[in-house]
């Protein structure tokens, strides 16, 4: 397992370090000048420029982005151009909330997929196939902003139970954060549902035709032992690796959902970065959520390893 993982790290780091560079060249091709939006409105040219001097906005940017990415691995996320305090302390304070978000997303992901798709694979009249595919389609086709309008109008104007907006911490006050959580957690869960239900639909109908299963009705195993026993275990790695790759998906649409529902995370952070153009916080965010993708995708294949010897073998 140790050699396997030390063949996956290089490709994995190589990730990062590209990343990293497409993080920082696209923020600096994009229309916008932080010196411009520090400097106030009717700045001087001379103004602009000392401050851009001052921020290393005129250095080359090869030389910007060397000094970069030299300071985050030193563990230095340098410092906001606009707040003025530490990237890695801003981070820090919007993470949790992050996590709260993505994690009660992923636990509706997981139930819902292989609920959804344990259906798929054993419901046999018509009827019933056609409603959970137009589920399934429904939730991978509407965007987020829009089931989360829905929602929240649903759910916090016409019928008002649940708030529509902010947060409060889960850990805090469970029952209180349960309901600020649950509209973001279950939109956001949505698309990912749909597609970890498809492969364990497609994983389950594979197993449930295999000989060992067939083997097992003729002996007069219980059909519904041998689906959880048998047939779902085995149809479970390859979904493994789809749960993985979800994780990442999750994070990357809290961005949205979070500004949707007022969620104080990464999101809105981000989102607030863009508009004053602070380099600083929009590079470590994307950086940070890009690192989190690719460790999980190297825990996944891990796992996968784990579950299947061919695949640390090979």
């Amino acid at each position: 397992m140790t050699g396997y993982l030390l063949r996956r790290l290089p490709s994995a780091l190589g990730v990062l370090l590209l990343a990293s560079f497409a993080i920082f060249l696209i923020l600096r091709a994009v229309p916008g000048d932080p010196a411009v939006t520090l400097a106030g409105s009717d700045p001087s040219p001379d103004t602009v420029e000392a401050i851009r001097h001052d921020l290393g906005l005129d250095r080359p940017l090869l030389t910007q982005y060397g000094a970069w990415i030299a300071d985050v691995l030193r563990g230095d996320l340098g410092r906001s151009y606009i707040i003025g305090g530490s990237v890695g302390e801003l981070l820090g304070q919007r993470l949790g909330n992050t996590v709260e978000l993505t994690a009660g997303a992923l636990v509706f992901t997981i139930v819902t997929g292989l609920l959804l798709g344990v259906l798929g694979a054993t419901v046999r009249n018509r009827f019933g196939q056609a409603l959970l595919s137009a589920v399934n389609s429904v939730s991978l086709i509407v965007p987020a902003y829009v089931s989360g309008f829905l929602l929240v109008f649903l759910f916090a104007i016409t019928w008002p139970v649940l708030p529509p907006g902010g947060h409060v911490s889960i850990l805090s006050d469970p029952q209180i954060g349960l309901q600020y959580l649950l509209m973001p957690a279950i939109v956001l869960a949505l698309p990912a549902s749909a597609v970890l239900a498809r492969y364990v639909k497609d994983g389950l109908q594979q197993s449930l035709g295999e000989d060992y299963t067939r083997t097992a009705k003729s002996l007069g195993i219980p059909a519904r032992r041998i689906l959880w026993r048998h047939a779902l275990p085995n149809a479970l790695p390859p979904v493994l690796t789809v749960l993985g790759m979800q994780i990442g998906v999750l994070l990357g649409g809290a961005v949205i959902i979070e500004a949707v529902f007022a969620w104080p995370g990464l999101g809105t952070l981000a989102e607030q970065a863009v508009t004053r153009r602070d380099y600083p916080v929009i590079q470590a965010v994307l950086l940070f959520l890009v690192a989190v993708y690719v460790v999980v995708q190297l825990l996944t294949d891990l796992a996968y390893a784990l579950l299947d010897p061919r695949v640390r073998l090979g």
